[in-house]
């Protein structure tokens, strides 16, 4: 990457807060969902210029940093801790700690599959689930096709184009394998972390709300069933098999990719991660399963030039305790999107130290605050941060930290203090 520029562009949203000298703590995170929502709605400033080159400053002290970074890189709260820290306009290796052996990584896994998906899949792509006739008179199909983000208003929209109809069935043939994971527990289901992997749900399979970590639903699919047949006045339901040559009764799309990455990553949605590991996997025409995503999910990121070298993938969440990563692969990510067009659109996903998603309540007065944006990771005994921080000499750096064996909030302070010593240099 050293012979690269780094451009900035608004479209791309790539650190906004850095270039433009956004007011208050930098930047805000705009939010797509509707009625799918977190909190109250954020604006984001257009930079001024809107295309800024990063050149590189004359008065940046790389080796001073280095040395500072090995010093918070050694706090005890840390535990076991390995990483990377990268110069992206030079390409510099700035800060290493065993950045090459792998570690659990928790929801930092996440930066994987967003990758892999915009490489894969592209930011406009969209999911469209259909309601087809059965071959019974009065029966209907719902052709699930992975879309675990559906809403009532969308329920509506189906049920005005289907009329009526005496039983609704749901195909679930576009996903197969085991709903669970191996690393899962059970118990995160009620916890409101995951669900069963069933390619349609409403609202993540949410039970009694629309966000947040709520319990879910043990039968996401055939509550979009239910929700169907009540509205069509259809007395009967379950799972079937859609006639291959079916007439199309009605129809609704997913909102496009880009918007489902930024939920699954500002708020670290567990289940979209997996819903968009598997829709990786069907579209590049394999089976619909766990274990068919996290192949495919790595085959897509090795193709793109990116060595994988001692991951092991057991999810696309990061939920799975048998998850090992390298920071190596993160930082790599992570300096392309900064360095290059062609994952741009990863850095506008990241949560904005203080500002958005998982990091809102991060980084107090700490000057990190509003110039970091990194995706987070926690596990018991676990704890990530993988992202980029612009400097006050102006340059922008990517970093990829994962402390296992500490406690999660002193790693999470030692994480923050160290992301923010990038940020003073």
């Amino acid at each position: 990457m050293s012979g690269k520029k780094l451009w900035w562009s608004v479209t791309a949203g790539v650190v906004g807060v850095a270039v433009a000298g956004v007011a208050g703590f930098g930047v805000l995170v705009q939010q797509y969902y509707g009625d799918l929502t977190h909190g109250p709605a954020y604006a984001v400033e257009a930079p001024v210029p809107l295309l800024v080159p990063a050149e590189a400053e004359a008065g940046v002290d790389n080796a001073a940093l280095a040395a500072r970074l090995t010093e918070l890189g050694a706090d005890p709260a840390l535990g076991t801790v390995h990483g990377r820290v990268t110069d992206t306009v030079t390409g510099e290796t700035v800060w290493d700690l065993n950045s090459g052996s792998p570690l659990q990584p928790a929801s930092s896994t996440k930066v994987l599959t967003a990758a892999a998906a915009i490489l894969e899949l592209g930011p406009d792509d969209v999911l469209t689930t259909e309601v087809v006739a059965g071959d019974q008179p009065g029966t209907v199909v719902i052709r699930a096709a992975g879309d675990v983000w559906l809403t009532t208003e969308q329920m509506d929209e189906l049920a005005e184009q289907v009329g009526q109809a005496e039983q609704v069935l749901i195909d679930l043939s576009v996903w197969d394998g085991d709903p669970f994971m191996p690393g899962w527990d059970p118990v995160d289901v009620d916890a409101g972390y995951i669900a069963p992997l069933e390619p349609a749900m409403l609202y993540g399979a949410r039970i009694g709300e629309t966000e947040g970590d709520v319990p879910r639903s043990h039968t996401p699919a055939l509550d979009v069933a239910r929700a169907l047949a009540e509205r069509v006045g259809a007395t009967d339901t379950g799972t079937g098999t859609a006639p291959a040559d079916a007439q199309v009764l009605a129809s609704t799309d997913s909102p496009p990719l880009i918007e489902r990455i930024d939920e699954m990553m500002v708020w670290s949605d567990n289940v979209m991660a997996e819903a968009i590991g598997h829709e990786i996997a069907v579209h590049r025409g394999q089976p619909g399963s766990a274990a068919a995503a996290t192949r495919t999910t790595l085959e897509v990121l090795r193709e793109h030039g990116f060595d994988t070298t001692g991951v092991t993938l057991a999810d696309n969440s990061g939920l799975s305790i048998d998850n090992l990563i390298p920071p190596r692969l993160l930082g790599d990510l992570l300096l392309d999107a900064a360095a290059d067009t062609r994952l741009r659109h990863l850095l506008a996903t990241l949560p904005v130290a203080g500002g958005s998603g998982t990091l809102t309540d991060r980084y107090g007065d700490l000057s990190g605050r509003g110039w970091v944006r990194a995706k987070t990771g926690t596990l018991t005994d676990t704890s990530a941060l993988a992202g980029v921080v612009t400097a006050e000499s102006g340059r922008v750096y990517s970093f990829a930290l994962l402390s296992n064996g500490s406690d999660i909030l002193s790693a999470r302070a030692a994480l923050d203090r160290f992301a923010s010593a990038i940020r003073d240099s």
